[in-house]
Formats: structure tokens, sequence, C-alpha cells
């Protein structure tokens, strides 16, 4: 699989560009493990052009993490195009228009997933944003804003006329959020679409790398991205590649993305950043009453604090109490 002159093998996984989740020390242990492709989270174009300096700080890249998306989401041509021209100056390997996410205030100012109810603007922005910069403009996007309106089959043809160089779907709809199951049908007939020459990665309910590898068998994908399985577990990429790692072994990679996160961030946001992935771990899983020691690492406030809850971790869970 191919996008632009990157060539990524044969199925590889990618990581999910998602807000609060795929900082840089996270997106870096992923890419340790196996994953072929990571994204920053994703950015306001609005932000970017206005040069708001925390939005910037998510687009800071390291050459370990390559090859490695940006992602942009806005509601309007102008501002768009601008901040992908701004993006570019990063020189990210790849340019993701975002037309996916759910969330009220992003889907319901009409940006994200909202774009689905003007298709379009959709195409006009993705059309304009491919034209204006010179790095391969990929798009993410849902099957549709709900069940009456499951539009991907068509859209998918729309957005390959528009030049983008790979296109991602979630098997849902906007009004499904994340629940329920998500629908990989019409992942599939994307794929099977003789029209369709550009490469099409599924993307949703994907746990394992077991569960990927069953994607690429049924509907012929030529990637598969994971999100929320990841939370908390970056070495789930080097899940059928190599020998499974210690519980001394993982703890040091959480202590090591916290350490990098506060360096390359700051020791406030990068601990916010951590403990997130700390909470959702499931090493964790082991500890009995672990709601409290939970609670402590969402409110830990400073490195040697967290690094001292987790070190107590170890010493539980290697005595099984």
């Amino acid at each position: 699989m191919k996008i632009g002159t990157i060539d990524f093998g044969e199925r590889p996984l990618f990581l999910a560009p998602m807000e609060d989740v795929t900082d840089i020390g996270f997106r870096r242990m992923c890419k340790r493990f196996g994953a072929a492709m990571v994204y920053t989270e994703f950015v306001s174009a609005e932000a970017v052009v206005r040069n708001i300096k925390s939005t910037l700080n998510k687009i800071v890249i390291n050459e370990e993490e390559r090859p490695v998306g940006i992602q942009i989401y806005g509601r309007d041509v102008e501002s768009m195009v601008e901040a992908a021209k701004i993006v570019e100056q990063v020189k990210p390997d790849v340019i993701d228009i975002n037309f996916g996410c759910p969330v009220k205030k992003v889907a319901g100012k009409g940006a994200g997933s909202g774009m689905l109810r003007n298709v379009p603007l959709l195409l006009d922005i993705t059309r304009e944003v491919v034209k204006a910069v010179n790095t391969p403009v990929t798009v993410k996007t849902r099957l549709g804003w709900d069940a009456n309106s499951l539009i991907i089959t068509e859209l998918s043809e729309q957005l390959q006329d528009c030049g983008i160089q790979a296109l991602t779907i979630h098997g849902r709809t906007r009004a499904q959020m994340y629940t329920g199951e998500a629908d990989w049908t019409l992942i599939g007939e994307v794929k099977k679409n003789p029209r369709i020459r550009i490469p099409i990665i599924g993307n949703g309910d994907v746990m394992s790398v077991v569960q990927a590898n069953e994607r690429f068998e049924q509907y012929g994908v030529d990637a598969v991205m994971i999100g929320r399985a990841t939370f908390g577990c970056p070495w789930l990429f080097a899940e059928q590649t190599s020998a499974p790692l210690t519980l001394d072994q993982k703890l040091d990679v959480l202590e090591e993305m916290l350490r990098i996160n506060v360096e390359r961030i700051d020791e406030y946001r990068g601990i916010l950043h951590t403990r997130r992935h700390l909470a959702a771990s499931p090493i964790f899983k082991g500890i009995p009453d672990f709601k409290q020691t939970r609670i402590a690492m969402l409110r830990a406030g400073k490195m040697d604090e967290l690094i001292g809850i987790l070190e107590m971790c170890r010493e539980r869970l290697k005595e099984g109490i």
C-alpha cells in the first residue's frame, strides 16, 4: 500500500488521530511497536491561522515518528486552505482532513462530521486544500450523517475526484457517535468499487491485531486504523510480531511516555496527557481496589508523584496483592 511515495507494505496498521490522546510520547511508543503511520491530535484550522500557541504545540513532530500525519478540521474553504499551507511548513508526511469527528462542539458548528450535511462545501474544501499544498492530502470521514443518509459509496468517488490520495472510513454515522457496533459492510463495498483507485483505510471497533487481520481478510481494505484500543497500550501494534512484553517492560514504556511528554510539552500538560493513558491501561486490572489508585493517578500534578504511583503499582502487581 502506498500514499504518495510512501510505501507502507502489506496490511499496515495506523494509529488513529485522537484529541488529548495522540500526544508526542504516545505516538513515539506506538511507532516503536509497529504502527506504520501515526497522527497528531486534530487541530482547528481557525486556531492554526490565528497562531494559537496551544494548537501549534500539538503539531510539533519528531523524526522518530515518521511517517506522521497532521489532521486539520474546519468549516470554510479559506481557513482550511490557509491552515494546510501553515501545517505543510512543519513537513508532515500526510495532511489529513477530518470530516468525521462527531462531537457537538465540532460537528454542531458544521465542521468534522457536520460537513456530511453539506457535501458541496465538503468537496470544495477538499479540492482547494489539495490544490494548495504539495503534501499528500487524505480524508477521514464516516458512513453518513445518519442511517437515512449513508452516502459514503458515492462520496468516496467524489473525494477521489478531488485529488485525495487515501480515504479512511469509520464504520459509523455521525448520529451513532461511538455507540453500537461499527458496520464495515459499506467500507468493504467502497473498497470493492472498481472505480476506486486510492487506498481505503478501515476504522472502527478494532481491538487487536487479530481483529485487524480479520478485517483485512473479510473486507479487503488496504490498511486498518486503530483508535480506542490503544489507550495505555501502545504495544498493541506488536501483538503478532514480537514476544509479549513483561509487566516491567510495559511499566517502563508508560514511564518513558510520561518523560517524553513532560520534556516535549511541559510538566502540567505532559502529565495531563499521560495520566489518561495510565488510568485506561489494561495492565492495572490485576490490582485489587484499583479505583482509589486510579483517582490518585488522575489527580497527580507532579512527575515525581506520578512515577511514585507507578512504582507502587509495579510492586503491588509483582506481589500479587
